[in-house]
């Protein structure tokens, strides 16, 4: 664990100030730095695996103050999707011609899947878009999960909503990187496993990519 995170999982009474802090200082560099699936697999390029322009998506990195200090809001998609059945993700989707940009459209997803009062998420920030070799340009939007909350899962889309503490995901010896045969070449991913749960792909880039904008 880096001085920083120990700093901030310690001051649990300014620590959402403190990332806001964080995110606006590396704000402007955001729109200019790319992070996605072909950071690990640059010969495949962004949006390998989609033909035409990216698709706008939005995903709630949603932080909630704990006795033992700030923590990650993630779900368990169902297992009867049609795309990443089973796999944990943060709440998040497509972005609507209704939504008012990326936060309002996170959200709005956040309350349809979660059961999350907009009023009850104040956003702090946001991170570098992430690109998907499935077509997706997913903007994170940071938000600070205000008590008293109750999660309600949507049973059509999530199959449970848990929580990791902040400080796990932001220890870089949690980052492992894995790598899998597709379509006859080795691609490689990030993993963060954690009590039984199994954080990859999209989900865990994205969680690296908080890192690198918070951290490094």
């Amino acid at each position: 664990m880096t001085a920083s995170t120990d700093t901030f999982a310690d001051n649990l009474t300014g620590w959402s100030q403190h990332l806001e802090e964080r995110l606006a200082l590396a704000a402007s560099a955001a729109s200019e730095r790319e992070t996605g699936d072909h950071i690990l697999n640059p010969d495949v390029g962004p949006y390998a695996f989609w033909k035409g322009p990216p698709r706008e998506a939005a995903v709630l990195i949603g932080i909630r103050n704990t006795a033992s200090g700030p923590s990650v809001v993630l779900t368990q998609r169902t297992p009867h999707l049609k795309s990443h059945a089973g796999q944990v993700a943060f709440p998040g989707g497509k972005i609507d011609p209704e939504d008012n940009g990326p936060v309002e459209a996170a959200l709005r997803e956040a309350q349809e899947e979660i059961g999350l009062d907009p009023s009850q998420a104040q956003p702090l920030g946001h991170l570098a878009p992430y690109l998907t070799g499935s077509g997706y340009r997913v903007t994170p939007i940071v938000a600070e999960v205000r008590d008293p909350v109750q999660f309600v899962p949507n049973p059509d889309e999530v199959e449970d909503v848990f929580e990791v503490p902040f400080e796990f995901l932001m220890n870089p010896a949690n980052h492992q990187k894995l790598s899998r045969e597709w379509q006859g070449k080795r691609r490689y991913f990030y993993a963060m496993p954690f009590a039984g749960r199994h954080i990859w792909g999209v989900t865990a880039g994205i969680i690296r990519s908080l890192y690198d904008t918070v951290y490094r």
